[in-house]
């Protein structure tokens, strides 16, 4: 990757996932658009794969079903689990229903449909302490410990790109295909990070291959992945 100068400018900040469910999610940093942030992001997405081969190599295919799956996981994204959780038990019982643990996977990131949510109530739900016949579905209740297994998992199992095309979309809100020094400042102006001119414009041309002004979504991707 060519740079077209050896003057510092400050790595971008990560910007929030927009919250849009009655103003209520957690915000949730993306990957920066920096490049001092894209060698951490490709040296834990290494160790993972590093780890999962070591899994398949010793369990057949498959990894161990008494492992905990909090471990597949980053301390940073342990928190984003427990936040969300916290944010929608509302009475702070340590359960959610099935609407609160709807919107909880979704403030991760995680737009499940009705069927797979209701699935995941059905395996991992809990009757709640006042029912008195066997409840549908529907009506079962997530603990805290469900909730951190299943969000790990379902965390653990995300394709990388998949996040990085995420967090390119926080930036290129109007899907033209690029960022472009005016997306960098408006989120810079967003974020009240106040960057100088020179500085965005450094930073477009540093990740700029082909020299359009702007960088492209797969430009995006391959800085992020290596």
């Amino acid at each position: 990757m060519a740079s077209t100068t050896q003057q510092s400018h400050p790595s971008f900040p990560s910007r929030p996932y927009s919250n849009t469910l009655h103003g209520k999610l957690p915000e949730r940093s993306a990957p920066g658009f920096s490049a001092s942030a894209h060698p951490s992001t490709r040296e834990t997405a290494r160790i993972e794969r590093e780890r999962q081969e070591r899994e398949r190599a010793q369990g057949g295919g498959s990894a161990n079903p008494n492992s905990n799956p909090l471990s597949t996981i980053t301390d940073e994204q342990r928190d984003e689990v427990n936040e969300a959780f916290t944010l929608f038990d509302v009475n702070q019982d340590s359960r959610i229903d099935y609407h609160e643990f709807k919107v909880a996977l979704k403030a991760l990131g995680f737009d499940l449909p009705k069927s797979e949510i209701l699935s995941l109530l059905t395996t991992h739900g809990t009757p709640s302490s006042s029912a008195k016949t066997s409840p549908t579905p529907g009506k079962l209740q997530i603990t805290l410990q469900a909730f951190q297994n299943i969000a790990a998992g379902l965390i653990a199992a995300r394709d990388p790109r998949d996040e990085i095309l995420r967090a390119f979309a926080l930036f290129d809100v109007d899907d033209k295909g690029t960022i472009s020094i005016d997306d960098l400042r408006r989120v810079s102006r967003e974020l009240g990070e106040g960057l100088e001119e020179d500085e965005l414009q450094a930073m477009i041309e540093e990740f700029d291959l082909e020299g359009k002004g702007g960088v492209s979504r797969e430009e995006f991707v391959n800085i992020c992945m290596g």
